[in-house]
């Protein structure tokens, strides 16, 4: 009954006028309105609100973009944009809803089947672990 009842409550909240650098792991239900310069990884939902800025990649089980996110966006269980939101980046989820008016650039992979949606998900991840090796070799050769 707990995991539900986190599930509508808001845990964290950044608000308006904010500025965070770094990444953060929060446990739970998040609301971003203000900015946040770095990853973010949760095991509940995300509210990027309208005037939110987010340079970094969301992990979330649902999200829902109001604001600007220039970064990937992971969620299971759902992705939603609303009309107001930009998103720059790869979008990976099960479910997708893109109102009108919206800035997308990126690659999108959702589909509604579990073992697809963990392929796409694998793949991304060895993708990403293979840039991460890359830039670190091109760095230790200067």
């Amino acid at each position: 009954m707990a995991a539900i009842a986190d599930d509508i409550s808001i845990n964290t909240l950044i608000g308006s006028g904010s500025f965070i650098r770094g990444d953060m792991r929060i446990a739970g239900f998040i609301r971003i309105d203000g900015d946040l310069d770095g990853n973010l990884e949760t095991t509940g939902r995300v509210i990027v609100g309208e005037k939110a800025r987010i340079r970094g990649d969301i992990r979330s089980l649902v999200i829902t973009i109001g604001g600007i996110v220039q970064g990937d966006v992971i969620a299971p269980e759902g992705v939603n944009i609303l009309s107001t939101g930009v998103v720059l980046g790869t979008v990976i989820t099960r479910k997708l809803v893109i109102e009108d008016s919206v800035l997308f650039s990126g690659s999108c992979f959702a589909v509604n089947d579990q073992d697809l949606f963990d392929a796409a998900l694998s793949e991304y991840n060895n993708r990403k672990a293979l840039s991460r090796s890359l830039a670190s070799a091109a760095r230790s050769q200067i």
